[in-house]
């Protein structure tokens, strides 16, 4: 374990006391609760018996699974059967949370609809995560994360000029819809808070990531302007790029602020350039974009990245390394913040992944331990239910756990 500040177990954290059941699978949902989780929530995740949550064979190794069923308890559950449904309904009965990431309908289907459940729990609140909503013409549709970043125009926007629209080779939608129903539930949490009556938590996968692209449907419908694919340019701003140092490796430098892109231009030898009349604002520097990314590539080109980082750092102008995965780890700025953490395993020894993303001085968060195997914790959470262990083995030969 990481002996940095955000470790310190002893402290409180600001979900102690909740309890979260999560029946979600692959990103989105198991993100929520890791992220609840990280704070204190005490998260039981649920899988089916036979058919675990497939992040668990998500990625190399199965280790994706493994990071975002972290902090958790692991259980089973076939909740299509009456005495599985039977069984969430009674681990539910003291619950502050559900998350689950069902197509609409299936809850209903098994009996398990947010009005029964808050017959069974007025105070739950129930974060239901699908690809297009709970309602409309498409809210019966499978939805995954790569239809909400083709949807949200997220892929529209991305990619070289006169190229194909470009997805990510990351779960980029269902991330950021983690992290948004995380969020929800903190604020339905709190209203709780006001009222005493939980609520339903409504999530598509298109609209959170549609949240981050900016006013898009602004600008087309107060000016007609659609954004171009601009590959790793900006249309607000230039110089802006990634480029090639005489090494090999890469970097990437923004001039957001006109105080900075004139300490890049002077830096690589174009001085001339910031008198220009069109160089005062970051929308008449991106119409002459090509005249400045020449300049600044063709400086970088000629230096290995030590060098072009120490000058640009000499002249207080915006840059940082393009980082190959294995840079992360070595970074001293990401050690000094403890981004990266040793968490043990059920079975023993430790896995190296990313923190809790944000330090709180008082109650900081902390990955406990990493995710446990299916079922690790099935016997336990029924036994805490109040059955038997001859009842818990009945309820497993009948395929129900």
């Amino acid at each position: 374990m990481s002996d940095h500040p955000r470790q310190d177990a002893g402290r409180m954290r600001p979900l102690d006391g909740i309890k979260v059941v999560e029946i979600a699978t692959v990103i989105a949902g198991p993100l929520a609760g890791a992220f609840l989780g990280d704070f204190g929530a005490d998260v039981v995740k649920i899988e089916h018996p036979k058919v675990p949550d497939t992040a668990r064979g998500h990625g190399p190794g199965g280790l994706w699974g493994r990071v975002l069923m972290r902090n958790k308890r692991c259980g089973t559950l076939n909740l299509s059967t009456p005495e599985g449904a039977e069984l969430l309904k009674r681990l539910l009965a003291d619950a502050d949370v559900l998350v689950e990431n069902f197509r609409p309908g299936t809850l209903e289907r098994w009996g398990l609809g947010p009005d029964v459940l808050h017959e069974v729990n007025p105070r739950l609140v129930i974060a239901r995560i699908s690809g297009f909503g709970q309602t409309g013409p498409y809210a019966s549709r499978a939805g995954f994360g790569t239809l909400a970043e083709a949807m949200s125009g997220f892929a529209m926007a991305t990619g070289e000029p006169g190229g194909p629209p470009t997805l990510p080779p990351f779960g980029l939608a269902d991330s950021i819809t983690g992290l948004s129903a995380a969020y929800a539930v903190l604020l339905a949490l709190r209203a709780r808070d006001v009222t005493g009556t939980g609520q339903v938590v409504d999530l598509s996968l298109v609209e959170p990531i549609m949240a981050m692209l900016g006013p898009q449907v602004t600008w087309w419908k107060e000016l007609g302007y659609v954004s171009p694919r601009l590959g790793n340019r900006s249309a607000n701003n230039a110089p802006r790029n990634a480029y090639r140092c005489s090494d090999g490796h890469w970097v990437a430098v923004s001039t957001s602020a006109t105080s900075v892109a004139e300490r890049v231009m002077r830096l690589v030898g174009m001085p001339e350039v910031v008198g220009e009349p069109w160089f005062a604002t970051g929308a008449g520097r991106a119409q002459h974009a090509d005249l400045l990314d020449k300049a600044v590539a063709d400086w970088i080109a000629v230096r290995p990245r030590p060098l072009v980082l120490q000058a640009f750092a000499d002249a207080d102008a915006a840059i940082g390394p393009v980082y190959e995965v294995p840079e992360l780890a070595e970074d001293p700025q990401l050690a000094a913040l403890g981004t990266f953490v040793e968490v043990p395993k059920a079975e023993g020894g430790e896995l190296l992944m990313q923190n809790v993303p944000f330090r709180l001085s008082a109650t900081p968060g902390e990955i406990r331990e990493a995710g446990r195997p299916h079922g690790a914790d099935t016997d336990a959470i029924l036994a805490g239910l109040g059955l038997s262990e001859e009842e818990i083995a009945g309820l497993r030969e009948r395929g129900v756990v």
